[in-house]
């Protein structure tokens, strides 16, 4: 007996001295840095299709973390992320060669865009990889961020250097990796498939589940369908007012979800242009998304039918914080 309780206690003892291992190496190291990428030799040609399209991802995905002020892609607080992640800031992402990405080649953005790893190999941990968009899609967003639109032009001014939280430096040296290179063309849907539309714009171009899925961190982005609780909602953001919010559930679930409130009509209303229903508006941070066209809105509704319906009372989570903050 005294014997295996020795051994226990040295089993015990060497994960707690690993333990303490690890985290003073997370604690010296930080947000963990790369190799320098060998990034494809490709030069996107600047068509005016091209940048009306990367404009209209722009307004998706880069302007609402990006934009300062000014409406320019300088950098600015994240203030919506919770607090346990640290004190985050965006990147300064316009054509200036100090202090934006204006000494990147084409093929240096798209690599980032998909990965998350910039040039000199250091890693953009929270910010999105776009790793299922379409080839012509990415092509797209680097045309708009090579072209004469002002949220791009040259800019020095730069939102402070990030403050990561040691749960962040943990899962940076985790569970929260760059995403692989894509070693094979990506094509978009047929636009006539429906269903197929929808899922690829909900998923691979607005990332919609990032924020309607039931965790922020088990999130699969090769395959999101298996990112936990896909499309239940409950994810916590910070609104305006400092207060959580809790991220609505776009599942077909007959009495939490968006079934029976929600017709196809109403849903692209709401998506574009915050509106509900009943006339009132979407809480932030869920800002309305105007550049986003009728169609493509509606075949994300057409694909959330065929989403696994989640239980999940979303609206009653809300509803008990706004109480409470009176």
């Amino acid at each position: 007996m005294k014997k295996a309780l020795k051994i226990i206690g040295i089993g015990l003892g060497s994960l707690v001295l690993l333990l303490a291992a690890f985290c003073g190496y997370v604690l010296v190291t930080g947000i963990p840095t790369y190799e320098p990428p060998v990034t494809p030799k490709i030069t996107v040609e600047r068509t005016p299709a091209r940048i009306q399209r990367g404009e209209a991802i722009a307004h998706l995905q880069c302007m609402a973390c990006h934009a300062d002020q000014e409406n320019r892609l300088t950098g600015k607080h994240m203030d919506d992320v919770p607090a346990l992640f640290g004190k985050i800031y965006s990147k300064n992402i316009t054509q200036d060669s100090e202090k934006g990405i204006g000494k990147w080649t084409d093929g240096d953005i798209i690599y980032f865009l998909r990965t998350g790893i910039r040039p000199d190999g250091t890693f953009a941990g929270v910010m999105p990889k776009y790793t299922l968009m379409s080839d012509e899609d990415v092509k797209s967003v680097v045309a708009w961020l090579r072209s004469d639109r002002f949220p791009v032009q040259p800019s020095k001014n730069e939102a402070p250097e990030i403050e990561y939280s040691f749960f962040s430096k943990v899962l940076a040296n985790t569970i929260m990796k760059p995403a692989e290179y894509p070693q094979q063309p990506i094509l978009a849907p047929d636009s006539t498939d429906q269903v197929a539309f929808g899922r690829y714009t909900a998923n691979a171009v607005a990332d919609c589940y990032a924020c309607h899925s039931g965790d922020m961190i088990q999130q699969d982005k090769v395959n999101p369908e298996k990112s936990k609780g896909f499309y239940g909602g409950g994810i916590e953001l910070i609104g305006p007012d400092g207060k959580p919010v809790y991220t609505a559930n776009l599942t077909f679930d007959e009495e939490t979800g968006i079934a029976r409130k929600y017709t196809r009509e109403q849903f692209v209303q709401a998506v574009k242009y915050g509106v509900r229903p009943d006339g009132s508006m979407l809480r932030q941070p869920m800002a309305p998304r105007p550049s986003m066209s009728d169609y493509e809105v509606g075949a994300i509704y057409e694909y959330l039918k065929t989403v696994p319906k989640i239980h999940n009372d979303i609206a009653q989570k809300n509803a008990a914080v706004q109480l409470a903050s009176k």
